[in-house]
């Protein structure tokens, strides 16, 4: 299935990745592929849900126990490419 130029324009500026070469549209193509066997299934009687964990009455959550901070600057050397005090993601 082909994909017009209007829409790798607007996938690159959704994922801030780039189509434009033959490997990244090929790329593109197959997971395009994949994804329409979803329509192959047969979801007739089936309730759309709002999480896979809808029927537990109670998400257990750990506790958030902050051991060190102030490390933005060294977290931040980390990142290949970011933006004023942010991680860029996807980068690229």
């Amino acid at each position: 299935q082909k994909v017009s130029v209007e829409v790798l324009d607007h996938l690159e500026h959704l994922a801030l990745v780039d189509f434009r070469d033959s490997e990244g549209v090929e790329r593109l193509q197959k997971a395009i592929q994949f994804a329409n066997q979803l329509h192959e299934v047969n979801t007739d009687g089936v309730e759309p849900m709002d999480s896979v964990l809808e029927d537990r009455w109670c998400l257990y959550l750990r506790e958030d126990d902050v051991t060190e901070g102030n490390c933005t600057k060294e977290l931040l050397e980390n990142a290949r490419e970011k933006a004023e005090e942010y991680f860029v993601a996807p980068p690229g």
